[in-house]
């Protein structure tokens, strides 16, 4: 029995003396730790290496940022030269800065990167990735309108009023009065011209200053008189008003220099005249910048030449002649 005693006391020295180095071991391993690191300055084998690596990603995305501000001031150099030059040839507006810069919806959309990027860089990266490739996007569809109204620039430079609607040579017309503000010829008083009229006798032939359809025509009493309206596409339309007779119908294709019917007094008019507008997206523009009133009669009818002469229009469409208004 005493035997069995002391082997049992053995036992538990034994269990307890484990115990104690143990103990002993994890208070000398904890003052090791203490000591390199606090006392010492030093850093534990694994911390070193972790610090080491999160020291690495932190450059590489520092050197991210800076090929992101490359590309950021690359694609404003495009966007600026979008907006000031190819944009501005074809007559487009520009791309309203909001559109450009606009955000991606979502409040949280980066949420998840505050969990494991404490000092933000990463999600500051993820921001500034996602606008560029918005404004790139955004970029990249402004490049292709541009590239579009580019491979119709043949077609756009015929659409686009260039001629006189008229025969300009001295003896012929004259401009009785120019597109702004002038003094009405009926109440006297200041008001808007929105044309520029060509005094001429009645009965000139009276052109299409561009390829177009015919949008409008239409007799007013009180107002224009008989008028045509013609829709050039790309913005542009021009109006011919206080004619005597027409000789297109709506609908109908015309071509620059193809006659539209012929000068007169129709309408309110003080006197024989055609009245000529060019609207341009909506507003009246001064046709004054839309032709040349240098040129010799010849080279006018080069550039009527091959067009319908009036008489042929009006005889394929009579039911446009003859009305007049009041003078």
């Amino acid at each position: 029995m005493s035997k069995k005693r002391n082997i049992i006391l053995r036992g538990r020295s034994r269990v307890y003396r484990t115990a104690f180095l143990f103990a002993v071991s994890l208070v000398m391993t904890g003052l090791y730790a203490h000591i390199y690191v606090s006392v010492l300055g030093l850093e534990l084998p694994k911390t070193a290496i972790l610090k080491k690596k999160n020291a690495e990603w932190c450059s590489k995305i520092e050197v991210l940022d800076r090929h992101l501000d490359e590309c950021d001031a690359t694609l404003s150099a495009l966007q600026m030269r979008d907006d000031d030059i190819y944009r501005s040839i074809f007559g487009m507006n520009e791309i309203p800065a909001e559109v450009r810069n606009a955000g991606f919806g979502g409040v949280n959309r980066y949420a998840h990167y505050d969990e494991v990027d404490r000092n933000g860089l990463l999600k500051r990266a993820a921001i500034r990735l996602d606008m560029l490739t918005k404004k790139s996007y955004v970029q990249s569809k402004s490049f292709d309108e541009v590239a579009e109204l580019s491979r119709r620039a043949g077609e756009m430079a015929l659409c686009i009023p260039a001629i006189p609607p008229v025969d300009p040579s001295p003896g012929k017309c004259r401009i009785s009065s120019s597109f702004g503000y002038r003094s009405d010829p009926f109440s006297g008083r200041s008001a808007r011209h929105t044309g520029v009229d060509f005094a001429l006798k009645s009965g000139n032939p009276v052109y299409a200053t561009g390829d177009g359809v015919v949008e409008t025509v239409k007799f007013e009493f009180f107002g224009y008189g008989n008028q045509v309206v013609v829709n050039h596409g790309f913005g542009y339309k021009t109006r011919y008003a206080h004619m005597k007779s027409i000789g297109v119908v709506e609908g109908m294709k015309v071509k620059r220099g193809e006659c539209l019917g012929l000068s007169g007094n129709s309408g309110k008019s003080s006197g024989p005249h055609l009245h000529y507008e060019v609207l341009y997206k909506g507003n009246h523009v001064n046709p004054a910048n839309y032709y040349d009133l240098s040129v010799s009669s010849e080279e006018y009818a080069v550039m009527v030449h091959g067009a319908p002469e009036a008489s042929e229009l009006v005889a394929m469409h009579p039911s446009h002649t003859g009305r007049r208004g009041r003078s």
